[in-house]
């Protein structure tokens, strides 16, 4: 891959980490960092090598949001590059990384502000440490937290929670990111590196076509979808998947797991390894 200034790319066993890396500007992203991390993710969701990936942050921080002075009052006065990378943050914190097609981790270390909620809430699975501090701090500079950021906000986090911190800019730290639903937990900051290891470990157990089948069917089928769409829309992702497996299919494999007492499925996963290699 190439060399970034603003990131850095870490692989190990199947587990690629894309860590920002402007820890003197605690990680806040500028327009070259939105370049790169676009650049990154289009490479790397065709990385077979990438079984899973974690975003992260060097140093003491996760991300504090948009780099204010260079991200837009630099670009103030600039409508064309304001509108090009713009898009460029929205197409890597929405698109790419959203539908990333492997299971994604934000492991997020420390401070993580404004524009950093929306990369929080496209992964799948957020784990904070503890110690980690949240704001929305746009009212405090006179604006609403733009982007998509209010709208993510809204979907993940408690409505009336959601609001307070928005409303008020009041800092919180990673146990309450996860009691109002931001992020999937929250461990001491000296066991976040174990416990994304153990996470990102147990999804590698899983079937991987199935693992972005969830994830689609679960990002496609919104509260406004009806009871009826959703049916007949799962029911295609069901024959779709079974398609895709092929001979190694779900009913062959883990239903057909089960009746060979191999293993239970509410106590465990079927093994996928050979029919993976199948394929």
């Amino acid at each position: 891959m190439a060399e970034y200034e603003t990131i850095l790319i870490e692989r190990q066993e199947g587990i690629t980490t894309v860590r920002f890396n402007r820890p003197e500007k605690r990680n806040a992203m500028n327009p070259r960092m939105h370049r790169e991390m676009y650049d990154a993710l289009t490479e790397l969701e065709f990385d077979p090598d990438t079984k899973v990936l974690v975003v992260t942050g060097s140093h003491e921080s996760f991300c504090a949001g948009q780099d204010l002075k260079e991200y837009f009052y630099e670009l103030k006065d600039d409508a064309r590059g304001r509108e090009e990378i713009r898009r460029i943050s929205h197409a890597w914190r929405h698109e790419k990384l959203r539908f990333f097609p492997r299971p994604t981790i934000a492991a997020i270390n420390g401070w993580c502000f404004g524009g950093a909620f929306t990369v929080v809430c496209s992964v799948d699975i957020a784990i904070a440490a503890d110690e980690a501090t949240f704001g929305l701090s746009e009212i405090n500079f006179g604006n609403i937290p733009g982007g998509l950021v209010t709208k993510v906000v809204q979907e993940v986090v408690q409505p009336r929670q959601a609001l307070y911190y928005i409303l008020t800019g009041d800092t919180f730290n990673g146990a309450k990111a996860a009691d109002i639903g931001l992020v999937t937990m929250s461990v001491p900051r000296a066991e976040l590196g174990a416990k994304v290891r153990e996470v990102a470990g147990k999804l590698m157990t899983k079937d991987p076509l199935a693992v972005r089948a969830c994830k689609e069917a679960f990002k496609a089928v919104s509260p406004w979808v009806s009871y009826e769409d959703a049916w007949y829309w799962l029911s295609a992702k069901v024959d779709q998947l079974s398609h895709q497996q092929k001979g190694a299919n779900w009913i062959d494999q883990g239903i057909g797991q089960f009746m060979q007492k191999n293993y239970k499925p509410g106590l465990g996963s079927a093994d996928f390894s050979e029919a993976e290699k199948a394929r």
